[in-house]
């Protein structure tokens, strides 16, 4: 059950497919506590989202990487920010026709799935 709600209220207010940027309330729904599965550069990866702001970052025959996210507000955007970095990184998220992606200005949107609770190992 996948923040159903969630879902139903962006697809609600969509007549026809178009694509819905996510405001920073829906973001921090949609991530929390959740699992988000894609392909990064052409790489599979997992990543978890804790409510406690922690964010970890998986993928096969790699070091796991910790890092720490957040939900601007302001920009409605979601942003991270990694051991390596000297500054947060925001994404906007978006929806469409039922899928969600990454997106901003450097990358073209990245396609991504999201699975209740910590599931960083695939089963």
């Amino acid at each position: 059950m996948i923040r159903f709600a969630l879902a139903f209220t962006v697809l609600a207010g969509a007549a026809e497919a178009q694509s819905i940027k996510l405001q920073a309330d829906e973001i921090d729904i949609l991530l929390s506590g959740n699992t988000v599965v894609g392909d990064w550069d052409g790489v599979p990866y997992r990543q978890f989202f804790g409510a406690d702001g922690v964010t970890v970052f998986a993928q096969r025959d790699a070091e796991v990487s910790r890092g720490e996210w957040r939900v601007d507000v302001e920009l409605d955007e979601y942003q991270s920010i990694w051991p390596s970095d000297a500054d947060w990184a925001g994404r906007y998220v978006m929806e469409f026709s039922g899928d969600w992606y990454w997106v901003s200005k450097s990358t073209p949107p990245t396609p991504f799935e999201v699975l209740e609770g910590e599931q960083l190992l695939a089963e």
